[in-house]
């Protein structure tokens, strides 16, 4: 199947076929003729599989322009029979070009992180070129006024950050009484995120009937309760099982101790074929640090976390997107937000805590149809979060050994058995001491806390209880 045959208008056909664009992927060749017919959509596919493009081309089609009079398509022919009453099937009036109103977006396009938001609104500038439709993107970490001043101008697609869209609606620069499709974006994410009561209070403010879609990478529990309160009989849309990794990713594994990580990545990244590498961390001080180290290498490096203002965040992004900066570490927040084409390398410096994350970081290489490869780094601590992403991938990451003066000490036998949680040994391999009540070390064998675990003990092994129930 090709784009001129999913029945869009021809100035979004124009437009695709610019980007050199002819086949829709999965995501796109399923979603689109149910989006164009009227119905709500619940999606879930991979990250990487063209979800922007899913959602962004039919909604330009549909307020661009009468429906039965644009595409050539055969759901075209389908909504012209329905639209002969001058209603579609969901009993709403057909959409047309309208002129722009202050505040009142026809489209509203909610996601959790300012990254997410800008790539989907440069999507909905690429693809409605050639369309007189008005697109703006509002997000926080930096001042409102250039936002109110578009806002004002007259807008037609909103794209938005739960928390700055609220506070824009409180100060009365936003009306979404107007809103006919709303779109929730890696709803999974918000939800991880705790926007959830701000995605109910949002949704709340647009009037019915309206066509909702919604997308996400993870189908869990939370999220199908959400579906269940904002679409209505809806079409469900699942290209590949939820949270599954790309086939065209090579993924491998170094069993590294910690202290030696640093010097490891600064090793793979003067490789030759690392033309560009995104590296994942887990903490923003990890990241500044990491920058650090790489510099002293002779590594230029970007560093993108939430304490950096939203200018810098968006500076590193560029130039790594422009190849000044060959490797951009990043925590978390970029795992979803960074959409950059022809990155080679993917790192995860720590392993993530959940398996979902470690998906979502690795997918962002091999887009589009590319190839990519994926790196872990994983220390004697982290054998339990290694062990919960195999089995969530249902597959066992490959081990490379080109590094052996880096790599671990032969590990503890309940190590190798598979076991969840690390032995208690600090990160310079010597046993853990700590002090119990009576301020003696834990091993000692006398006194009033003979034989009974230290707090450090105890603690340690709540912490090690926690991330087995979180898995």
């Amino acid at each position: 199947m090709r784009f001129s045959e999913l029945g869009l208008s021809e100035p979004i056909n124009r437009a695709v076929a610019s980007e050199g664009y002819t086949t829709p992927t999965p995501i796109q060749a399923k979603a689109i003729p149910e989006i164009l017919a009227g119905n709500d959509v619940l999606g879930c596919a991979q990250t990487g599989t063209g979800k922007t493009g899913a959602f962004a081309l039919p909604i330009l089609h549909r307020l661009g322009g009468p429906l039965a009079q644009e595409g050539q398509g055969p759901e075209n022919q389908r909504k012209k029979k329905n639209n002969q009453h001058g209603r579609n099937r969901r009993g709403k009036q057909p959409f047309n070009q309208q002129p722009s109103q202050p505040g009142k977006p026809r489209a509203l396009i909610l996601c959790p992180t300012r990254e997410l938001a800008m790539q989907i609104f440069e999507s909905f500038i690429t693809y409605g070129r050639h369309t007189r439709l008005r697109h703006t993107v509002v997000f926080g970490g930096v001042s409102q006024h250039h936002q109110v001043r578009k806002l004002r101008s007259g807008i037609d697609v909103l794209v938005a950050t739960p928390g700055r869209l609220l506070d824009l609606m409180n100060q009365g620069h936003i009306d979404l009484r107007s809103v006919e499709i709303l779109v929730l974006d890696e709803a999974d994410r918000m939800l991880d995120m705790g926007f959830i009561h701000d995605i109910r209070k949002i949704v709340e403010k647009i009037p019915t009937p309206r066509q909702t879609l919604m997308f996400s990478a993870t189908m869990p529990r939370e999220i199908r309760k959400l579906a269940d309160s904002v679409l209505v009989n809806p079409v469900s849309i699942e290209v590949a099982p939820e949270a599954t990794t790309v086939d065209a990713i090579d993924q491998y594994i170094y069993r590294v101790d910690r202290k030696n990580k640093g010097l490891l990545l600064s090793r793979i990244l003067c490789q030759d074929n690392v033309k560009r590498a995104l590296v994942f961390t887990r903490t923003k001080h990890g990241v500044d640090k990491l920058v650090k180290v790489l510099k002293q290498a002779g590594i230029d490096a970007g560093a993108i976390h939430s304490n950096k203002t939203q200018n810098a965040r968006t500076r590193a992004l560029q130039a790594f997107k422009n190849g000044r900066v060959p490797v951009l570490i990043a925590t978390d927040i970029a795992s979803r937000g960074i959409d950059v084409e022809e990155i080679t390398h993917v790192v995860n410096f720590d392993m993530p805590y959940e398996p979902d994350t470690y998906v979502h970081r690795i997918g962002r290489t091999a887009r589009a149809g590319a190839s990519g490869i994926a790196l872990s780094f994983c220390d004697h601590d982290e054998h339990g979060f290694l062990k919960s992403i195999e089995r969530k991938i249902k597959k066992e990451l490959e081990v490379l050994e080109d590094h052996p003066d880096l790599a671990l000490q032969a590990p503890p036998k309940r190590w190798e058995k598979g076991g969840n949680h690390s032995p208690k040994k600090s990160y310079g391999g010597k046993p853990h001491r700590g002090r119990g009540r009576n301020g003696s070390g834990s091993n000692s064998s006398s006194g009033s806390n003979s034989g009974k675990r230290s707090r450090s003990g105890r603690t340690r092994k709540a912490y090690a209880s926690n991330q087995g129930k979180r898995r």
